[in-house]
């Protein structure tokens, strides 16, 4: 009985504390970091210097409009679906991280990449991608920093629900 009572005025009966809310359970951009496989696939690598993310993700449109349909309003149907990644930060040129970019954009070559929750240690999304753009800024009055632009060669796989994904990159 004293467990009930315990329970039922837990936070004082969630009157001002909803740990199950939806800003409870929101996930901080600072936490979720782009990583890389090395060339063999053993080691899983945060990309060094990390301040910014964006996934994006696409689909073409199919215009199938016809004489028939009423009101002169266009038909459509999705296409083909497509992915990339921009990501930016500080550039440190001996991190592991940026000469494994450097030599896969130097020599054509893809790169497997995933996407992490590193607080919650969990496995976000995961594809293999092409580098289509890795820029480094030297400004004179700040730090040098990089910009890289991944494009997807097939799927971005959803990994937030798999269990056997969950290698996290190394520090």
């Amino acid at each position: 009985m004293t467990t009930e009572i315990v329970q039922e005025n837990a936070f004082d009966g969630g009157s001002y504390c909803d740990f199950n809310g939806t800003a409870a359970k929101a996930i901080a951009g600072k936490d979720i970091l782009l990583a890389i496989f090395n060339a063999d696939g053993t080691k899983l690598l945060a990309v060094s210097g990390q301040k910014g993310l964006t996934i994006n993700r696409s689909a073409d449109s199919i215009e199938v409009t016809s004489k028939d349909i009423k009101g002169g309003w266009k038909a459509k149907i999705a296409g083909m679906k497509e992915w990339s990644i921009d990501n930016d930060g500080l550039y440190v040129p001996s991190d592991e991280t940026h000469t494994l970019l450097g030599n896969a954009f130097e020599n054509n070559e893809p790169v497997c990449i995933k996407v992490v929750d590193n607080k919650q240690k969990k496995s976000l999304f995961g594809g293999l991608a092409i580098i289509t753009s890795y820029n480094v800024e030297a400004p004179f009055d700040d730090a040098m920093t990089y910009s890289i632009s991944l494009e997807g060669n097939g799927a971005l796989v959803d990994l937030f629900q798999a269990t056997d994904t969950e290698t996290m990159p190394e520090a």
